[in-house]
C-alpha cells in the first residue's frame, strides 16, 4: 500500500469528478481508486481544501513518472530532469514537448519563462476540452488547463441569452466556452498575443458572439457601453484590484466570479462586502503552493452598488 493524499465523492459523482481531476491534472494515476462503502476515494497528486490521506494500492505496470502538468502535447515539469522528461515524452503519443518551469507566472501579460527538457522546442500547442480546441502558447499568453471543470460549473449556472464580461480573457477559453448560452461576451485582455491567439481560437471553433478587446481592464467602464449580467475574474494575483470596476460593469443582481490566491478561507471577504458585494459561494478550486490556494468567490451584485475608483481591493 501507498499512502497519499485523496478526496471522498459520492460514489455516483465518482466518473464526473475522476474526470475533471484528469483534466486538471490532479489525479495520481500511479494509484487505484478505492470504494469505501458508497464513497469513492480518488488519489489526488497534493494536498487540498478537504483532502485526507489513505492507503492505496499501486495500478500493476504502470511507469511512475515524475510529477508535472499536461497542457495539450506539452507537459511542464517543476524540476530540471532530462531523464525524467525523457520518460514522460515516452509515455504518451500525443505529447510532443517536456518543458520546465523556469519562473513564476508574473507581470502584466501574465507570462512565465520556460526551458525544453525534452522534444518538440516549442511553447505552442493544442489543447481539446470539451469539444473545443484552444491553441496556446505557453510563453506568451497565461493559460490554464486546470480551469476546464470551472469552464463548465459555471456555464451550467447560466441561463439563455446572457451578456458575459471576461476582463482577463486570455486566449478566450471561458469567453469562448460560456459563448454556448450568451448573447454576447466581451473578452477583454491587455496582452495583444493574447488577443491575436483568441482571434485564431474564435475562428477554429466557429465562435461568432465574442467580441475581443485589447485594454487595461481598469478602463473598461469607459470603454463599454455595457453592463452585464455576468463576469468573469481570473486573475488570481491581483484581482481584487479591478472588483470597483466589475462592480460597476454588472447588472444589479448579475453575478461576478472572482478567482484568488488564497492563504486562509475567506481572506477576501471583507474586502468584497465593503465594495457593496454578497458572497455567496466560496471554493477551492486547486492547491497552487504550500499554504496557498486558487479559489473562486461566486458574487452577487446589489443594485446600490456604485464604488468610487480609489476604494479597490487589496
Amino acid at each position: 500500500m501507498v499512502e497519499q493524499w485523496c478526496i471522498r465523492v459520492p460514489a455516483q459523482r465518482g466518473e464526473e469528478v475522476r474526470r475533471a481531476l484528469i483534466d486538471e491534472g490532479a489525479l495520481d494515476l500511479s494509484l487505484k481508486v478505492r470504494r469505501d462503502g458508497s464513497t469513492l476515494l480518488l488519489p489526488v497528486t497534493e494536498q487540498r481544501k478537504g483532502a485526507e490521506r489513505c492507503g492505496f494500492e499501486p495500478l500493476p505496470e504502470r511507469l511512475v513518472l515524475p510529477r508535472h502538468e499536461l497542457v495539450g502535447g506539452i507537459a511542464i515539469m517543476q524540476d530540471h530532469d532530462l531523464a525524467g522528461a525523457e520518460k514522460i515524452l515516452a509515455s504518451r503519443p500525443s505529447l510532443h514537448t517536456v518543458l520546465c518551469a523556469a519562473s513564476e507566472v508574473s507581470g502584466e501579460y501574465r507570462t512565465r519563462e520556460f526551458g525544453v527538457l525534452a522534444g518538440t522546442p516549442t511553447t505552442r500547442t493544442d489543447v481539446i476540452e470539451y469539444g473545443h480546441r484552444f491553441t496556446v502558447d505557453l510563453s506568451t499568453a497565461y493559460f490554464s488547463a486546470r480551469l476546464s471543470s470551472e469552464r463548465q460549473r459555471i456555464l451550467e449556472q447560466m441561463g439563455d441569452h446572457e451578456t458575459v464580461l471576461d476582463m482577463f480573457a486570455g486566449v478566450g477559453p471561458f469567453a469562448i466556452t460560456l459563448a454556448a448560452r450568451a448573447v454576447l461576451v466581451v473578452a477583454s485582455d491587455i496582452n495583444p498575443q493574447a488577443i491575436i491567439l483568441m482571434l485564431a481560437n474564435l475562428a477554429q471553433n466557429r465562435t461568432k458572439n465574442v467580441l475581443p478587446v485589447l485594454a487595461d481592464a481598469h478602463h473598461l467602464t469607459g470603454s463599454i457601453p455595457w453592463r452585464f449580467d455576468r463576469i468573469v475574474m481570473n486573475l488570481p494575483l491581483s484581482g481584487t484590484e479591478f472588483l470597483p470596476e466589475a462592480l460597476r460593469l454588472c447588472k444589479p443582481g448579475g453575478k461576478i466570479h472572482l478567482y484568488a490566491l488564497v492563504s486562509a478561507e475567506g481572506e477576501h471577504l471583507e474586502c468584497i462586502q465593503g465594495l457593496g458585494g454578497e458572497v455567496i459561494a466560496e471554493r477551492v478550486v486547486r492547491s497552487y503552493s504550500p499554504g496557498q490556494w486558487h479559489a473562486v468567490y461566486d458574487v452577487r451584485v446589489g443594485g446600490g452598488v456604485n464604488p468610487s475608483r480609489n476604494s479597490g481591493g487589496h
